[in-house]
């Protein structure tokens, strides 16, 4: 029998994933090609022939998704495998009829199709879109874990934009690892806070791999969601995080709708900062998707470093920038301590973006009068600097998750903001979180008899 050949659809992260969990050594299938999306700089590489396996000596090619159709002709291709987050139900669909239509299957595969089974407990945090509050949800989780005296590792999404070889299995223990590895701004943000906190934190390409490591160091494992993913580790709790910021999400974005359908613990977060009208509609739907989770509204508390460098002035907001591009969200924790601590104005950037960080407004228009801290490499971290030197603005204003001005030189007065979560119901999640350990417990207890 042909084996049937394979395109997939990516952005560096789960494509690679599903690609090594069910295809690297699958006989029945031919992994032609991936094309790759959302972020800059990831096209025109390979998956190396070192990861790709036996049956792929020469690697596997990766094009612009933009090459689609043409690749599908060029490779004679049967089907093409759907595999990258944080996209509208709209987008899916209109990929769908773009592959059948020139005479390819369209495929998803399932949430536990591609979940890899830890010999210890695993906590997931996942959310319904990119910005909801993963990071700091899982921060908190792990330092209550720690708190009981768990040996706690967290495994994040993967964020390979580098040498894929090298980026095989990525462990990072201090801030010296951020720079061993080459870490890119974006990757930083999500290391650097579990960092601080005490917590090893784990990265890469190859999640088997990943997991037999962490498992060797942990008595939990964390899975900190990317995107809005589902986790690539089978879960003992998964935790999924919503945002009323931005509601009617929860039901229309892929595959977020699917991580609030398998969650058991589905946290409401920025209740603080978000309409009433928005946490009630969020309350309604997840309710009716899933009305066995148990739901937990959280707040999402601010601490600016000096609210003086705000008070009447002229600002410029940096926000987190995959939040910012293709989570859709017009604003951050920046831009609400700006407003809370009564900025004169938020200055618009856009009039002073160069290079990349004008091509980002071009292809998100609706990204707004905030500066996105677009990193991914060297140059583009220069634009970066760039664009904030050329704002006319009295201060700026950094919301992203790591402190901007010890990877960037900022030449204005500048502060920073932090946040966290709160929950402000119960049960909260050391109530959950208890369960979870009681469980395990009882398991080890069962199986030792």
């Amino acid at each position: 029998m042909p084996r049937k050949r394979i395109l997939i659809m990516g952005a560096a992260g789960r494509d690679f994933h599903n690609f090594n969990t069910v295809y690297r050594h699958n006989k029945a299938y031919d992994v032609v090609a991936f094309t790759a999306t959302q972020i800059p700089n990831i096209a025109g590489r390979k998956y190396p022939a070192r990861l790709a396996g036996k049956l792929y000596p020469r690697g596997i090619p990766i094009y612009p998704e933009s090459d689609l159709v043409r690749l599908m002709k060029k490779f004679k291709v049967d089907e093409v495998v759907f595999a990258y987050s944080d996209v509208s139900f709209q987008t899916v669909m209109e990929k769908a009829t773009l592959v059948t239509a020139s005479g390819a299957s369209f495929t998803m595969l399932g949430a536990e199709q591609t979940m890899l089974k830890s010999t210890v407990p695993v906590v997931a945090v996942v959310a319904v879109r990119t910005g909801a509050g993963k990071s700091q949800t899982s921060r908190r989780v792990c330092s209550y874990l720690r708190s009981k005296g768990k040996r706690v590792v967290a495994v994040r999404h993967p964020m390979p934009y580098g040498d894929l070889v090298k980026q095989k299995v990525q462990r990072f223990a201090s801030i010296d690892d951020l720079h061993t590895h080459e870490c890119t701004v974006e990757e930083m943000e999500e290391y650097e806070p579990h960092i601080v906190e005490g917590t090893i934190i784990y990265a890469g390409v190859d999640y088997e791999a990943i997991l037999r490591q962490a498992e060797r160091e942990a008595d939990v494992i964390v899975w900190d969601g990317g995107n809005n993913d589902t986790p690539f580790y089978k879960p003992d709790l998964t935790i999924t995080v919503v945002d009323p910021h931005r509601p009617g999400h929860e039901r229309s974005y892929y595959p977020g709708a699917t991580n609030v359908r398998i969650a058991d613990v589905l946290v409401v977060n920025k209740v603080d900062s978000a309409p009433q009208e928005g946490i009630d509609a969020v309350l309604k739907n997840i309710s009716e998707m899933n009305p066995h989770a148990t739901i937990i509204q959280a707040a999402s508390p601010i601490v600016v470093e000096d609210p003086a460098v705000i008070k009447g002035k002229r600002v410029l907001v940096v926000e987190d920038g995959p939040t910012l591009t293709h989570g859709d969200m017009r604003f951050g924790a920046g831009t609400i301590a700006a407003r809370q601590f009564g900025a004169l104005e938020i200055v618009d950037p856009r009039p002073f973006a160069v290079r990349s960080i004008a091509e980002t407004y071009r292809k998100y228009p609706s990204t707004g009068a905030i500066l996105p801290a677009m990193g991914y490499g060297a140059a583009q971290m220069e634009d970066l600097e760039a664009t904030i030197r050329q704002v006319p603005c009295d201060a700026v204003v950094i919301g992203t998750p790591i402190d901007l001005r010890r990877v960037i030189s900022i030449d204005k007065p500048s502060v920073r903001v932090t946040y966290s979560l709160a929950e402000t119901t119960r049960p909260d999640l050391t109530d959950v979180l208890q369960g979870v350990l009681k469980k395990r417990r009882l398991k080890k207890r069962r199986s030792r008899k």
